[in-house]
């Protein structure tokens, strides 16, 4: 008379939902931070919406300060050090970096659900000073020193005229952050006859600085 089988572990399941957490915690935090804020947000929300209890949030992240800043890093700041090891391998010209920085902002960020940082940290930055500061360090000046040597490398080349490069950076940067601040304020108000396609709408804005700069 044979046995009954043993029923087959489902180990390997666990470890895989286990491993998942932290990225499943930090998908559920940005949606919340975005939808309500940093000081409204409460760690329990995060954990309910993840499909975890508070006591494994805590065991990833240990206090709502930290798991903000890994938000940031996650959804931003690692995007902007890939660009910077990206950058140092092109050999293409540095108008087409110029037009690629563009296009890579709107895939990685602009266009993704992490372009609601931006929204939040313009409401809430005076709030949060040193998350204010976590998000400049991680974020804002990277990004603005990738652009400055994308241009910078334009200039010593000859490809690009000589510029005060500092100002034009920034020139540079805000309507990006203008388009973000649209989509998170007044673009769901808007008629259709009125919205943008921002694809497009980048497109000429790195024209337009191309053509400038040379």
């Amino acid at each position: 008379m044979s046995s009954t089988p043993s029923p087959v572990p489902d180990a390997p399941r666990r470890t895989r939902r286990k491993e998942a957490r932290p990225g499943e915690l930090l998908d559920a935090a940005l949606a919340l931070f975005v939808e309500k804020g940093f000081a409204a947000t409460r760690v329990e929300e995060v954990a309910a919406r993840a499909g975890v209890s508070k006591g494994t949030l805590f065991l990833y992240f240990p206090s709502k300060e930290e798991l903000f800043k890994a938000v940031v890093h996650e959804n931003a700041g690692r995007h902007v050090a890939d660009a910077f090891r990206e950058m140092a391998g092109f050999t293409g010209s540095s108008a087409e970096l110029l037009r690629e920085f563009v296009r890579r902002w709107w895939t990685q960020y602009g266009g993704t659900p992490a372009a609601g940082l931006t929204k939040l940290m313009v409401s809430e930055a005076a709030n949060f000073p040193e998350l204010a500061q976590y998000y400049q360090d991680e974020v804002v000046g990277p990004s603005h020193e990738l652009l400055r040597r994308v241009v910078q490398r334009g200039i010593d080349s000859g490809e690009f005229r000589p510029v005060d490069v500092p100002p034009l950076v920034h020139l540079i940067i805000a309507p990006l952050v203008q388009m973000v601040t649209w989509r998170y304020s007044l673009a769901p108000c808007c008629p259709s006859a009125q919205q943008i396609d921002p694809v497009a709408l980048l497109e000429l804005h790195a024209e337009m600085m191309v053509r400038g700069l040379k």
